[in-house]
């Protein structure tokens, strides 16, 4: 036979489209030909495939070599194809019957002497893979980020030997299984830890239970970090498909699944992070910060450090929950489900209405301080609570504080109540959002005086309603009342915290 068909599949972000690898023998003098939009990694591959052929002790056909990538629009990237490639060319050149790669996908690099090495984002082409229903052989190093995708059979090889010898059926590969110790969470940092600070840790809590964005505001040391470190510790746990596919993410970024398999994400980028950093991009765009914590948490600490046109980029983001990243020959889409938890110092020295020290900074260098954020940005952001300094009985009390399981169970139960409206308040809108509050007549217009009075945006207004509606779930209300709105609104004065 002249003629190979090899299954593979190529990387598009978190999509894993289908590769045929053809390959075809001819008469004439030796030589390879690839086409098919391969990049450079994919085009050094020839010479990769050579080598590992021979040292494996193969027969490298002496003949015209055509190899097509199909389809071919769509642009092949890194060594993945490498594998796939040594096959095809063993069974074009009969060493290897074409029936045994039937119900067959492969991907993997070769080095030299035959060995296998790993390949970043096995995981979505294995979940695509499963979804064709074929097996999949991988190099080992990827064989327990493969067998994440279900009840999909994972063949892992460390060499090309053993692939062959397996599709011959001499030394048959025994499929893999995921080690339970990969599928065991460990616990994260407890709310029990945190001293005082009250109305911060009621803020954390309805954040948790809503899905709401939140602003710590206050001066240095006094707990804000410390505070949004512990919201993964009372989110609900990720349910598998969110493992899945926070695990997907993870997998294109180059980064290992089993440090963080079924743990909320928690990113903290450096503020002299870059635009293409936090939302992701490059000449072969790949996944931000945004992405990263999808299903999980991003912690910007130092907020008014951060560059304005940086933070500006993240308002499309927190709206949709996705991120587009266009290029002239690349286009992605990546989710960014995340939730914001923010930290800031009042002032440029941090001290403003600190009763520790006095602060120093003039008006306008505090002014200018609070002006690097945005008044649409500040409207996306639900809670904006003062976080005080504590007074020094607090500080040595060792009286613990409500430990991060018992905060859980209360989130847990108001999130089962927004479950039966089918979305968390924090994406409640238009009229699902006004239905579930059901505001009465006499709240319904004391709401409207204070909005008019405090020059609240309609944005805001629906925030107000929604942080309303999770006061509600927590407290086990069906409905928001005056008490849940006050509490709502007094989330709203960022103004007044920051003036002390």
């Amino acid at each position: 036979m002249t003629l190979a068909i090899i299954h593979t599949r190529a990387g598009l972000g978190l999509e894993a489209p289908e590769v045929l690898v053809e390959v075809h023998l001819a008469n004439g003098l030796p030589g390879m030909t690839l086409v098919g939009l391969p990049e450079a990694a994919v085009k050094e591959s020839r010479e990769r495939v050579r080598s590992a052929l021979v040292n494996a002790g193969f027969d490298f056909p002496l003949r015209r070599i055509t190899l097509n990538l199909a389809p071919a629009d769509l642009p092949k990237e890194g060594g993945r194809f490498d594998l796939p490639i040594a096959l095809g060319l063993l069974v074009a050149s009969g060493q290897v019957p074409p029936e045994a790669l039937a119900g067959v996908e492969c991907a993997g690099e070769l080095a030299l002497d035959g060995r296998l090495r790993p390949v970043s984002g096995v995981l979505p082409l294995a979940m695509a893979t499963h979804r064709a229903g074929r097996c999949l052989i991988v190099p080992r190093a990827n064989a327990d980020e493969a067998a994440l995708a279900g009840d999909l059979e994972v063949l892992p090889a460390d060499h090309l030997l053993e692939v062959v010898a397996h599709l011959l059926g001499q030394a048959p590969i025994a499929p893999h299984r995921t080690p339970s110790s990969v599928m065991t969470a460990e616990a994260g940092p407890d709310l029990a830890e945190v001293r005082g600070q009250h109305q911060a840790r009621r803020a954390l809590e309805v954040a948790a239970a809503g899905g709401h964005n939140l602003l710590f505001a206050g001066p240095p040391g006094t707990g804000k970090t410390m505070l949004a470190s512990r919201l993964p510790g009372i989110l609900p746990p990720l349910s598998e498909e969110e493992a899945l596919e926070v695990a997907a993410i993870r997998s294109v970024s180059g980064l290992s699944h089993a440090e963080q398999w079924g743990v909320r994400p928690f990113r903290a980028p450096h503020h002299t992070a870059s635009a293409v950093a936090l939302v992701g991009g490059g000449s072969r765009p790949r996944p931000g910060e945004i992405s990263l914590a999808h299903r999980g948490v991003l912690f910007l600490d130092e907020l008014p450090e951060f560059s304005r046109h940086v933070l500006e980029v993240m308002r499309e983001p927190m709206e949709s929950g996705q991120i587009h990243i266009a290029r002239a020959s690349h286009e992605r889409r990546y989710p960014a489900g995340f939730q914001l938890v923010a930290a800031m110092n009042p002032c440029p020295c941090g001290h403003l209405g600190d009763p520790r020290q006095a602060c120093h900074c003039t008006a306008a260098q505090i002014q200018r301080y609070q002006a690097r954020l945005s008044g649409p940005l500040l409207d996306r952001i639900d809670l904006q609570v003062e976080v005080p300094a504590l007074a020094p009985e607090q500080l040595t009390s060792r009286e613990p504080g409500e430990a991060s399981a018992v905060v859980r169970e209360r989130v847990l139960a108001a999130r089962a109540r927004q479950a039966a409206r089918g979305a968390l308040n924090a994406r409640l809108a238009g009229r699902a959002l006004e239905e579930a509050c059901a505001l009465q007549a006499a709240d319904r217009a004391w709401l409207a005086s204070v909005l008019e009075r405090l020059k609240l945006s309609a944005r805001a207004y629906h925030r107000v309603l929604r942080v309303a509606l999770t006061l509600a779930d927590l407290a086990g209300e069906s409905r928001p009342g005056r008490d849940q709105l006050i509490e709502a609104i007094g989330y709203r004065q960022l103004d007044r915290l920051l003036k002390g």
